[in-house]
């Protein structure tokens, strides 16, 4: 399974933001779309990643204040990404060795979507539940299992 088919699912509907925005219209702007995170474009290319992570550190940091602080100084300016064409494992293995809950997915320098770690764990699971039926009914499938049940003796 790869990044394009967790992306066709999911839908197209992103959710930008540009670097000098404040960053209390960020965190509005998630608390209004119930989402953790915001892509940070600037000119139309993806400069970084704004994660509720990055919200708090940047709270923190700041005494608890927001204040006038911009996106630009809280963002992660360096995000994880992948491209559409990358397998779901190494997307796993990535947002593991790198805590990432969320990465965009690039194509060249195009912004296809945003995949979280939810995402990929709802793949997996979904993934693995059409295994399961198809493993279900191949047993059930089996050739001699009509004879046995109906309770006619291998022998």
């Amino acid at each position: 399974m790869k990044v394009s088919d967790i992306l066709r699912v999911k839908g197209n509907t992103l959710y930008t933001i540009t670097p000098d925005e404040p960053l209390a219209r960020a965190i509005e702007t998630m608390a209004d779309k119930d989402i953790g995170s915001l892509v940070v474009m600037e000119r139309g290319e993806l400069v970084g990643m704004l994660t509720f992570r990055e919200v708090i550190l940047s709270i923190v940091k700041s005494g608890g204040v927001v204040g006038n602080t911009t996106v630009r100084s809280a963002m992660d300016d360096h995000p994880l990404t992948c491209t559409s064409e990358t397998e779901l494992d190494e997307v796993r293995r990535m947002m593991l060795e790198r805590h990432a809950r969320y990465m965009p997915a690039m194509d060249q320098r195009m912004l296809m979507g945003v995949i979280s770690f939810y995402d990929v764990a709802k793949a997996v699971v979904d993934s693995q539940n059409f295994e399961n039926r198809m493993l279900k009914a191949y047993i059930r499938d089996w050739p001699g299992g009509e004879e046995q049940q109906a309770g006619a003796s291998p022998l």
